[in-house]
């Protein structure tokens, strides 16, 4: 197997971990990561709580699905990273100073200091990864794991088999 090859591997483990991790610490204690969200007052107050649960839900579906290597979720990665950096950006632009809300309320960032700027790069550099990943798939013919062909494939079937010998 190629160097390649396993870089495409190690970043697909290493931002599944990070979405993982991300989105259940801020799962553990959605209430301040709806403070945090409401700091940058671009959600109506009524969708403060639904957005710091959805948020966090998707992040570690994502990360369940990178580690998988499962269909959809290198794109759900690639949409919560352009929205995360829209926000970032916004905050920057409007020279908030507020915690990025990233890793909940362990985010050793938010002890150190309230800037928005290194969690923009850190945002851009994984932003980079997901291009990799999209592009060594059209280079190598990788097809991530269709999950409903799996559900189909050992639940179903099997299924209509025991129907068939009744």
């Amino acid at each position: 197997m190629k160097i390649v090859d396993w870089l495409y591997k190690l970043i697909r483990w290493v931002f599944g971990g990070i979405f993982i991790y991300a989105g259940s610490t801020k799962l553990l204690e959605p209430e301040i990561f709806a403070t945090l969200i409401e700091a940058y007052g671009i959600v109506p107050e009524g969708l403060l709580m639904p957005v710091a649960i959805v948020l966090p839900v998707l992040e570690v579906f994502a990360g369940a699905g990178l580690l998988f290597d499962i269909k959809g979720s290198l794109s759900i990665t690639a949409g919560l990273l352009v929205l995360f950096v829209a926000v970032l950006s916004y905050g920057i632009w409007m020279g908030l100073d507020v915690d990025c809300g990233c890793f909940g309320k362990e985010d050793p960032e938010s002890r150190a200091f309230h800037g928005l700027k290194l969690t923009l790069y850190r945002d851009m550099v994984m932003i980079t990864g997901v291009a990799f990943i999209y592009g060594w798939r059209r280079y190598r013919p990788i097809i991530p794991v269709n999950i409903m062909m799996l559900v189909d494939k050992y639940f179903f079937k099997k299924r209509k088999i025991k129907n068939a010998y009744l």
